[in-house]
Protein backbone atom coordinates (compact mmCIF):
# COMPACT_ATOMS: atom_id res chain seq x y z
CA UNK A 1 0.00 0.00 0.00
CA UNK A 2 2.75 2.73 0.89
CA UNK A 3 4.17 1.36 -2.23
CA UNK A 4 1.37 2.30 -4.07
CA UNK A 5 0.57 5.31 -2.38
CA UNK A 6 4.01 7.14 -1.83
CA UNK A 7 2.68 10.31 -2.06
CA UNK A 8 0.73 9.55 1.10
CA UNK A 9 2.86 7.04 3.29
CA UNK A 10 6.41 6.31 3.85
CA UNK A 11 7.54 3.81 6.32
CA UNK A 12 9.51 4.93 9.61
CA UNK A 13 10.23 1.30 11.20
CA UNK A 14 9.68 -2.10 10.46
CA UNK A 15 9.60 -5.53 12.48
CA UNK A 16 9.86 -8.72 12.07
CA UNK A 17 9.87 -12.10 14.05
CA UNK A 18 11.40 -15.07 11.81
CA UNK A 19 11.21 -13.69 7.97
CA UNK A 20 14.71 -12.17 8.58
CA UNK A 21 15.30 -12.49 4.72
CA UNK A 22 11.91 -11.00 3.95
CA UNK A 23 12.20 -7.78 6.54
CA UNK A 24 15.63 -7.06 5.00
CA UNK A 25 14.27 -7.16 1.26
CA UNK A 26 11.27 -4.92 2.59
CA UNK A 27 14.12 -2.18 4.69
CA UNK A 28 15.96 -2.08 0.84
CA UNK A 29 12.83 -1.34 -0.49
CA UNK A 30 11.78 0.97 1.99
CA UNK A 31 14.66 2.47 3.48
CA UNK A 32 13.33 2.84 7.35
CA UNK A 33 14.82 4.49 9.94
CA UNK A 34 14.69 1.92 12.12
CA UNK A 35 14.00 -2.05 12.33
CA UNK A 36 13.08 -4.35 14.90
CA UNK A 37 13.95 -8.05 15.68
CA UNK A 38 13.18 -9.97 18.74
CA UNK A 39 16.92 -11.65 19.53
CA UNK A 40 20.66 -10.43 18.90
CA UNK A 41 21.07 -13.40 16.35
CA UNK A 42 18.48 -12.10 14.50
CA UNK A 43 19.69 -8.48 14.34
CA UNK A 44 23.10 -9.74 13.37
CA UNK A 45 21.79 -11.52 10.44
CA UNK A 46 19.41 -8.64 9.32
CA UNK A 47 22.69 -6.33 9.76
CA UNK A 48 24.73 -9.11 7.36
CA UNK A 49 21.57 -8.81 4.87
CA UNK A 50 21.77 -4.87 5.06
CA UNK A 51 25.45 -4.15 4.53
CA UNK A 52 26.14 -5.05 1.05
CA UNK A 53 23.20 -2.46 0.05
CA UNK A 54 24.32 0.62 1.87
CA UNK A 55 21.06 0.66 3.79
CA UNK A 56 21.44 2.96 6.80
CA UNK A 57 19.03 1.09 8.81
CA UNK A 58 19.22 1.09 12.15
CA UNK A 59 18.43 -2.46 13.84
CA UNK A 60 17.14 -2.07 16.78
CA UNK A 61 16.31 -5.56 19.60
CA UNK A 62 13.44 -6.44 21.60
CA UNK A 63 10.10 -5.45 22.80
CA UNK A 64 10.72 -2.56 24.96
CA UNK A 65 12.43 -1.39 20.96
CA UNK A 66 8.88 -2.20 19.66
CA UNK A 67 7.58 0.37 22.04
CA UNK A 68 10.07 3.08 21.40
CA UNK A 69 9.05 3.11 17.97
CA UNK A 70 5.68 2.82 18.46
CA UNK A 71 5.38 6.36 20.11
CA UNK A 72 7.90 7.91 18.38
CA UNK A 73 6.92 11.51 17.38
CA UNK A 74 7.58 10.91 14.09
CA UNK A 75 5.08 8.39 13.61
CA UNK A 76 1.63 9.02 12.81
CA UNK A 77 0.25 5.30 11.94
CA UNK A 78 1.44 1.98 13.74
CA UNK A 79 0.14 -1.18 12.24
CA UNK A 80 -0.25 -3.69 15.09
CA UNK A 81 0.38 -6.78 13.14
CA UNK A 82 2.39 -8.56 16.06
CA UNK A 83 1.16 -12.30 16.11
CA UNK A 84 0.75 -13.70 20.17
CA UNK A 85 1.10 -12.12 23.13
CA UNK A 86 4.21 -10.08 22.19
CA UNK A 87 2.15 -7.82 20.09
CA UNK A 88 0.35 -6.73 23.49
CA UNK A 89 2.95 -3.94 24.70
CA UNK A 90 3.62 -2.55 21.96
CA UNK A 91 0.63 -1.72 20.52
CA UNK A 92 -0.90 -0.32 23.92
CA UNK A 93 2.75 2.40 23.74
CA UNK A 94 1.23 3.32 20.17
CA UNK A 95 -2.57 4.13 22.05
CA UNK A 96 -1.02 6.16 25.02
CA UNK A 97 0.65 8.03 22.59
CA UNK A 98 -1.96 8.99 20.38
CA UNK A 99 -1.70 7.35 17.22
CA UNK A 100 -3.84 5.99 14.78
CA UNK A 101 -3.75 2.61 15.39
CA UNK A 102 -4.58 -0.15 12.44
CA UNK A 103 -5.34 -3.04 14.62
CA UNK A 104 -4.31 -6.80 13.03
CA UNK A 105 -3.31 -8.18 16.75
CA UNK A 106 -5.99 -9.67 18.31
CA UNK A 107 -4.36 -10.56 21.53
CA UNK A 108 -4.29 -6.65 22.30
CA UNK A 109 -7.90 -6.88 23.10
CA UNK A 110 -8.44 -10.96 23.64
CA UNK A 111 -5.58 -10.73 26.68
CA UNK A 112 -6.48 -6.92 27.95
CA UNK A 113 -9.51 -5.65 26.35
CA UNK A 114 -10.49 -3.66 29.88
CA UNK A 115 -6.82 -2.34 29.71
CA UNK A 116 -6.49 -1.49 26.07
CA UNK A 117 -9.66 0.07 26.14
CA UNK A 118 -9.86 2.29 28.92
CA UNK A 119 -6.41 3.14 27.91
CA UNK A 120 -8.08 4.20 24.62
CA UNK A 121 -11.03 6.38 26.39
CA UNK A 122 -7.86 8.19 27.90
CA UNK A 123 -6.08 8.81 24.63
CA UNK A 124 -7.26 10.86 21.64
CA UNK A 125 -5.66 7.62 19.64
CA UNK A 126 -7.95 6.27 17.04
CA UNK A 127 -8.22 1.98 16.87
CA UNK A 128 -9.39 1.18 13.41
CA UNK A 129 -9.39 -3.13 12.85
CA UNK A 130 -7.39 -4.86 10.22
CA UNK A 131 -9.18 -8.31 10.88
CA UNK A 132 -11.11 -8.13 7.56
CA UNK A 133 -14.31 -9.25 9.76
CA UNK A 134 -14.08 -6.42 12.10
CA UNK A 135 -12.85 -4.22 9.58
CA UNK A 136 -16.56 -5.18 7.25
CA UNK A 137 -18.28 -4.56 10.87
CA UNK A 138 -16.77 -1.26 11.10
CA UNK A 139 -17.59 -0.41 7.57
CA UNK A 140 -21.80 -1.48 8.20
CA UNK A 141 -21.96 0.56 11.36
CA UNK A 142 -23.12 4.60 11.10
CA UNK A 143 -20.08 7.47 11.77
CA UNK A 144 -21.64 7.65 15.47
CA UNK A 145 -21.71 4.44 17.10
CA UNK A 146 -20.38 4.48 20.58
CA UNK A 147 -23.50 3.13 21.54
CA UNK A 148 -24.38 0.30 18.83
CA UNK A 149 -27.98 0.16 20.41
CA UNK A 150 -29.13 3.49 20.26
CA UNK A 151 -28.46 3.31 16.57
CA UNK A 152 -30.91 -0.12 16.33
CA UNK A 153 -28.27 -2.44 16.00
CA UNK A 154 -29.35 -6.07 17.01
CA UNK A 155 -26.41 -7.87 16.53
CA UNK A 156 -23.26 -8.79 14.73
CA UNK A 157 -22.76 -11.41 12.44
CA UNK A 158 -19.02 -12.79 12.06
CA UNK A 159 -18.30 -14.70 9.14
CA UNK A 160 -16.54 -17.75 9.21
CA UNK A 161 -14.82 -19.87 6.40
CA UNK A 162 -14.50 -22.79 8.29
CA UNK A 163 -11.00 -23.54 7.76
CA UNK A 164 -9.76 -26.62 5.86
CA UNK A 165 -11.87 -28.78 7.98
CA UNK A 166 -15.09 -27.86 7.13
CA UNK A 167 -17.44 -30.91 7.54
CA UNK A 168 -15.16 -33.19 8.88
CA UNK A 169 -15.86 -35.30 11.90
CA UNK A 170 -13.40 -35.60 14.99
CA UNK A 171 -12.56 -38.77 14.35
CA UNK A 172 -11.66 -37.54 10.68
CA UNK A 173 -9.24 -34.54 12.06
CA UNK A 174 -7.66 -36.60 14.54
CA UNK A 175 -4.66 -37.59 11.86
CA UNK A 176 -4.47 -34.31 10.71
CA UNK A 177 -0.93 -33.15 9.98
CA UNK A 178 0.52 -29.38 10.51
CA UNK A 179 0.86 -29.26 6.55
CA UNK A 180 -2.69 -29.80 6.25
CA UNK A 181 -3.74 -27.70 8.54
CA UNK A 182 -1.65 -25.11 7.21
CA UNK A 183 -2.95 -24.82 3.44
CA UNK A 184 -6.22 -22.25 4.28
CA UNK A 185 -8.63 -22.59 0.95
CA UNK A 186 -8.83 -18.71 1.09
CA UNK A 187 -6.30 -16.71 2.58
CA UNK A 188 -2.22 -17.06 3.25
CA UNK A 189 -1.50 -16.77 6.31
CA UNK A 190 1.47 -17.87 8.86
CA UNK A 191 1.64 -20.88 10.66
CA UNK A 192 -0.04 -19.98 14.23
CA UNK A 193 -3.02 -18.66 12.51
CA UNK A 194 -3.59 -21.11 10.05
CA UNK A 195 -4.24 -23.82 12.67
CA UNK A 196 -6.05 -21.45 14.81
CA UNK A 197 -8.26 -20.94 11.84
CA UNK A 198 -8.42 -24.55 11.08
CA UNK A 199 -10.06 -25.12 14.76
CA UNK A 200 -11.53 -22.13 14.46
CA UNK A 201 -10.23 -20.62 17.60
CA UNK A 202 -8.94 -17.90 15.34
CA UNK A 203 -13.16 -16.75 15.01
CA UNK A 204 -13.31 -17.40 18.85
CA UNK A 205 -10.52 -14.84 19.51
CA UNK A 206 -12.26 -13.01 16.73
CA UNK A 207 -15.65 -12.87 19.04
CA UNK A 208 -14.02 -11.85 21.93
CA UNK A 209 -11.98 -9.16 20.14
CA UNK A 210 -15.26 -8.33 18.67
CA UNK A 211 -17.04 -7.96 22.08
CA UNK A 212 -14.50 -4.99 22.82
CA UNK A 213 -14.09 -3.27 19.83
CA UNK A 214 -17.88 -2.81 19.11
CA UNK A 215 -19.51 -3.09 23.21
CA UNK A 216 -21.41 -6.38 22.86
CA UNK A 217 -21.99 -9.39 24.79
CA UNK A 218 -20.90 -12.14 23.43
CA UNK A 219 -24.48 -13.50 23.60
CA UNK A 220 -24.97 -10.69 20.91
CA UNK A 221 -22.42 -11.73 18.10
CA UNK A 222 -23.20 -15.54 16.01
CA UNK A 223 -20.67 -16.79 14.03
CA UNK A 224 -21.74 -17.91 10.50
CA UNK A 225 -19.79 -20.41 8.35
CA UNK A 226 -19.35 -18.30 4.78
CA UNK A 227 -17.24 -20.54 2.60
CA UNK A 228 -16.59 -18.65 0.07
CA UNK A 229 -15.32 -15.43 2.23
CA UNK A 230 -16.83 -12.70 -0.11
CA UNK A 231 -18.93 -11.57 2.33
CA UNK A 232 -16.56 -10.48 5.46
CA UNK A 233 -19.39 -9.83 8.18
CA UNK A 234 -22.81 -8.79 8.86
CA UNK A 235 -24.91 -6.27 10.88
CA UNK A 236 -28.56 -6.54 12.25
CA UNK A 237 -30.49 -3.71 12.62
CA UNK A 238 -33.62 -4.23 14.80
CA UNK A 239 -35.75 -2.82 12.19
CA UNK A 240 -35.33 -6.04 10.03
CA UNK A 241 -32.07 -4.93 7.78
CA UNK A 242 -28.92 -6.61 7.63
CA UNK A 243 -25.59 -4.57 6.38
CA UNK A 244 -23.04 -6.58 4.86
CA UNK A 245 -19.87 -6.08 3.19
CA UNK A 246 -18.38 -7.69 0.07
CA UNK A 247 -15.46 -8.16 -1.30
CA UNK A 248 -12.75 -10.56 -2.71
CA UNK A 249 -10.82 -12.28 0.23
CA UNK A 250 -7.56 -9.99 -0.29
CA UNK A 251 -6.67 -8.19 3.03
CA UNK A 252 -5.21 -5.41 0.69
CA UNK A 253 -8.88 -3.74 1.11
CA UNK A 254 -9.54 -3.84 4.97
CA UNK A 255 -5.51 -2.69 4.85
CA UNK A 256 -6.53 0.03 2.73
CA UNK A 257 -9.51 1.45 4.62
CA UNK A 258 -8.42 1.36 7.78
CA UNK A 259 -5.20 2.92 6.45
CA UNK A 260 -6.93 6.29 4.54
CA UNK A 261 -10.18 6.33 6.68
CA UNK A 262 -12.15 8.32 7.06
CA UNK A 263 -11.21 8.59 2.55
CA UNK A 264 -10.87 5.85 0.33
CA UNK A 265 -7.82 4.97 -1.48
CA UNK A 266 -7.11 2.58 -4.23
CA UNK A 267 -5.95 -0.86 -2.75
CA UNK A 268 -4.95 -2.73 -6.26
CA UNK A 269 -7.49 -5.52 -5.18
CA UNK A 270 -9.33 -7.02 -8.38
CA UNK A 271 -12.75 -5.51 -8.13
CA UNK A 272 -16.10 -8.10 -7.50
CA UNK A 273 -18.06 -9.90 -9.72
CA UNK A 274 -21.03 -11.31 -8.34
CA UNK A 275 -21.58 -13.02 -11.38
CA UNK A 276 -18.13 -14.86 -11.62
CA UNK A 277 -19.00 -15.68 -7.99
CA UNK A 278 -22.78 -16.70 -8.22
CA UNK A 279 -23.51 -18.27 -4.87
CA UNK A 280 -23.09 -17.89 -1.44
CA UNK A 281 -23.45 -20.07 0.98
CA UNK A 282 -24.46 -20.28 4.46
CA UNK A 283 -23.90 -22.99 7.38
CA UNK A 284 -24.05 -22.63 11.05
CA UNK A 285 -20.70 -23.70 13.11
CA UNK A 286 -20.36 -27.01 14.11
CA UNK A 287 -19.38 -26.71 17.93
CA UNK A 288 -19.34 -30.53 18.59
CA UNK A 289 -16.39 -30.79 16.21
CA UNK A 290 -14.58 -27.65 16.83
CA UNK A 291 -15.24 -27.10 21.01
CA UNK A 292 -12.59 -24.49 20.75
CA UNK A 293 -15.09 -22.25 19.63
CA UNK A 294 -16.98 -23.19 22.80
CA UNK A 295 -14.17 -22.28 25.00
CA UNK A 296 -13.82 -19.11 23.63
CA UNK A 297 -17.71 -18.31 24.13
CA UNK A 298 -17.62 -19.45 27.51
CA UNK A 299 -14.00 -17.22 27.99
CA UNK A 300 -15.82 -14.45 26.53
CA UNK A 301 -18.39 -14.89 28.82
CA UNK A 302 -16.74 -15.30 31.99
CA UNK A 303 -14.47 -11.79 31.25
CA UNK A 304 -11.49 -11.20 33.76
CA UNK A 305 -8.74 -13.01 32.44
CA UNK A 306 -10.62 -16.00 31.08
CA UNK A 307 -9.37 -15.00 27.68
CA UNK A 308 -5.80 -14.41 28.32
CA UNK A 309 -5.45 -17.60 29.70
CA UNK A 310 -7.93 -19.03 26.82
CA UNK A 311 -4.96 -17.65 24.38
CA UNK A 312 -2.55 -18.52 25.97
CA UNK A 313 -3.11 -21.90 26.99
CA UNK A 314 -4.19 -22.25 22.79
CA UNK A 315 -0.56 -20.91 21.75
CA UNK A 316 1.15 -23.61 23.72
CA UNK A 317 -0.97 -25.92 22.26
CA UNK A 318 -0.77 -24.71 18.54
CA UNK A 319 3.18 -24.67 18.79
CA UNK A 320 2.78 -28.35 20.36
CA UNK A 321 0.89 -29.39 17.40
CA UNK A 322 3.30 -27.82 14.99
CA UNK A 323 5.77 -29.98 16.67
CA UNK A 324 4.16 -33.09 16.14
CA UNK A 325 3.99 -33.37 19.74
CA UNK A 326 -0.20 -33.56 19.99
CA UNK A 327 -2.41 -34.44 17.67
CA UNK A 328 -4.33 -31.54 16.15
CA UNK A 329 -7.60 -32.61 17.74
CA UNK A 330 -5.50 -32.57 21.40
CA UNK A 331 -5.23 -28.76 21.22
CA UNK A 332 -9.05 -28.06 22.06
CA UNK A 333 -8.12 -31.10 25.08
CA UNK A 334 -5.27 -28.90 25.64
CA UNK A 335 -6.95 -25.55 26.61
CA UNK A 336 -10.17 -27.69 27.86
CA UNK A 337 -8.01 -28.77 30.89
CA UNK A 338 -6.29 -25.46 31.32
CA UNK A 339 -9.33 -23.41 31.46
CA UNK A 340 -11.06 -26.36 33.64
CA UNK A 341 -7.85 -25.45 36.20
CA UNK A 342 -7.84 -22.28 36.10
CA UNK A 343 -9.23 -19.67 38.56
CA UNK A 344 -10.04 -16.33 37.03
CA UNK A 345 -9.58 -13.03 38.14
CA UNK A 346 -10.01 -8.87 36.92
CA UNK A 347 -6.84 -7.93 35.70
CA UNK A 348 -6.18 -4.45 37.26
CA UNK A 349 -2.69 -3.52 35.19
CA UNK A 350 -0.29 -5.33 32.19
CA UNK A 351 1.74 -7.29 35.08
CA UNK A 352 -1.36 -9.15 36.18
CA UNK A 353 -1.96 -9.82 32.65
CA UNK A 354 0.89 -11.06 32.08
CA UNK A 355 1.23 -13.10 34.95
CA UNK A 356 -2.54 -15.09 33.87
CA UNK A 357 -0.76 -15.53 31.06
CA UNK A 358 2.04 -17.16 32.50
CA UNK A 359 0.31 -19.41 34.87
CA UNK A 360 -1.55 -20.41 31.50
CA UNK A 361 1.36 -21.65 29.59
CA UNK A 362 2.66 -23.23 32.47
CA UNK A 363 -0.89 -25.33 33.37
CA UNK A 364 -0.32 -25.95 29.66
CA UNK A 365 2.56 -26.80 29.20
CA UNK A 366 2.43 -29.53 32.32
CA UNK A 367 -0.79 -30.98 30.60
CA UNK A 368 1.00 -31.96 27.14
CA UNK A 369 4.26 -33.20 28.99
CA UNK A 370 1.64 -35.40 30.96
CA UNK A 371 -0.21 -36.73 27.92
CA UNK A 372 3.06 -37.30 25.57
CA UNK A 373 5.47 -38.76 28.59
Amino acid sequence: MVTRHPQRYSVFALTGMTKIQLLAEQCQKHRPTYAVVMDNDSAEQLNALLKPFDVLTQVLVGVDALCEVSRDSQVDIVMAAIVGAAGLMPTLAAVNANKKVLLANKEALVMAGHLFMEALKDSTAVLLPIDSEHNAIFQCLPQNKNDLSAVGVSKLLLSASGGPFRGWTTDQMKDVTPEQACAHPNWSMGNKISVDSATLMNKGLELIEACWLFDMQESQIEIVVHPQSIIHSLVQYVDGSVIAQLGNPDMRTPIAHALAWPDRIDSGVKNLDLFDVSRLDFERPNFNDFPCLTQAYEAARIGRDAPAMLNAANEIAVQAFLDRRIRFTQIADVVKETMSVSTFNEPESLTAVQESDLKARSLAADYISRITS
